[in-house]
């Protein structure tokens, strides 16, 4: 194609359907009429925030946290939970994201390509708390935790359906970039973007291209993994806030030949979509309530345990451990060698089976190098085989089923072994929600029983026991009970 040609078909002033579809589905469509959406999206919430609070008992966190700067802070600004800090509202976002993220302990969606929904809650909160404090300093109206939720079911829905057909990681691209996609859509309709303005703003998104996958991956892995999902939801409110301000978009930039997304970076593959957005992702998230680790990896942590009992008195004269898991699984934590840091060591499935074997639990002081530094445990890596279960691989990719499977048998030196432990789906699980909530119920009030007064996480309980008295909580209420002013 020549010079000329390229510029004629790049000319068109009609923004890319890509782009569209997803303006188009959060101005317009209902969420809230999903019940069973809206419900999950408080569970998700509580979920997301107890995260949030119980990453800022681990001073690699929270040292990053606060403004870029010191001093930069800003009256009447955003709030970050747990915490005194008044910020910006992009500083803001990046620090509740990266709090949210820091311990692998947030929901997650996996398809083609992986992620984690709530990430986006660092744009949607900060973006909620700023435009409320501000709007009630003029007499004016704040927004409702109503509206957080149906941020939140957005924010999901557009990552996690991109994701359902489109593999990132495949061509070394993280899917960091697909929150920013996520948070920039929603942050401009909380600001009160119009259409315009909204399509300029996603196609900017989009323009951003994506990180590389190199930090989470042998021998990189490192703790940029654990803050590049704040800082990708705090560059879409960025860019929502850039939009606000009049900053023109881009309208081929996923199609312009040549220079859009999918030509540099996707490989000249086009982007497909099997379905159209609604709440499904929201309806289907998968929350990781029993462990945090890597989520491919929870039915691992689940099988090792149930055979903990069998093993704990015998780890000396284990001969092999045989694990059965998915493609995905099998190709991003299947790790050997040496484990550099804990998110070296959550990104493993051996390291997660292993401490699963010896201790019949897995909590986050797991990946210390207190516990890592054990002779028993590389003793008990080296002994594991790692292997693809083709059947695991299908029912991963089912839309009736997306199931994680794995399955672990552990063989002895006197030719004995257990039986073959296989766990289809973890706790988290849609298939599992009755069993599920009261568990991230219970996760929910540790987390925020251990970081505040007895009476505050009595009335954050309150407010977030029933889903009427939620929703009608306004966001300056809510953000004064996480606050630590």
């Amino acid at each position: 194609m020549s010079t000329a040609q390229i510029m004629d078909a790049s000319r068109s002033s009609k923004f890319d359907s890509v782009i569209e579809n997803i303006v188009d589905y959060v101005l317009n469509q209902d969420v809230s009429a999903s019940e069973e959406a809206m419900e999950t999206a408080r569970y998700c919430f509580m979920d997301t925030i107890g995260c949030g609070l119980y990453a800022l008992q681990y001073p690699a966190c929270t040292k990053m946290m606060g403004p870029i700067v010191p001093g930069a802070t800003l009256d009447n600004g955003a709030r970050v939970p747990g915490t005194n800090y008044e910020l910006d509202p992009v500083r803001s976002a990046w620090n509740i994201g990266a709090m949210i993220r820091w311990l692998d302990y947030n929901d997650t969606w996996l398809a083609a390509e992986w992620g984690h929904p709530s990430d986006n809650l660092g744009a949607i909160l900060a973006t909620a708390d700023y435009l409320s404090r501000n709007n009630i300093a003029q007499g004016k109206s704040g927004l409702s935790m109503q509206d957080v939720l149906e941020a939140m079911i957005k924010a999901h829905e557009i990552q996690g359906v991109i994701a359902l057909e489109n593999s990132f990681n495949r061509v070394g691209l993280d899917h960091v970039m697909l929150v920013r996609i996520a948070s920039t859509a929603v942050s401009a309709q909380l600001l009160g973007c119009d259409r315009e303005q909204m399509l300029n703003a996603v196609s900017h998104a989009w323009l951003d291209g994506s990180s590389l996958r190199t930090y989470r991956h042998a021998p990189n892995t490192g703790s940029r993994k654990s803050w590049a999902a704040g800082d990708a939801t705090a560059r879409g409110l960025f860019l929502a806030l850039m939009a606000k301000r009049g900053e023109m978009g881009y309208p081929s930039a996923v199609t312009a030949p040549v220079w859009g997304f999918q030509d540099v970076l996707f490989k000249g593959n086009e982007l497909s979509f099997k379905q159209e957005y609604g709440t499904y992702v929201m309806e289907n998230i998968l929350f990781k309530i029993s462990y945090p680790a890597e989520f491919h990896a929870q039915t691992a942590v689940e099988a090792a345990i149930n055979l903990h009992p069998l093993v704990k008195d015998k780890l000396d004269t284990i001969e092999k451990i045989v694990i059965e898991t998915q493609e995905s699984g099998n190709r991003i934590i299947n790790k050997t060698g040496k484990l550099n840091n804990p998110a070296d060591r959550d990104h493993c499935i051996q390291y997660m089976v292993a401490i699963g074997l010896i201790k019949g639990a897995l909590v986050a002081e797991d990946y210390e190098d207190d516990i890592a530094n054990l002779p028993i445990v590389d003793e008990i890596r080296a002994k594991m085989q790692v292997s693809e279960n083709t059947r695991y691989s299908k029912e991963y990719l089912e839309a009736d089923k997306r199931s994680i499977g794995n399955a672990i048998q552990v063989f002895f030196k006197d030719g004995t072994s257990t039986h073959l432990e296989s766990v289809d789906y973890p706790v988290g699980h849609r298939r599992r929600r009755e069993e599920g909530i009261p568990l991230l119920v219970e996760k929910f009030e540790h987390s925020i029983t251990s970081h505040m007064t007895e009476e505050r996480a009595r009335k954050l309980m309150q407010v977030c026991s029933t889903q009427e008295v939620f929703v009608s909580t306004s966001v300056d209420e809510m953000m004064l009970l996480l606050s630590s002013i």
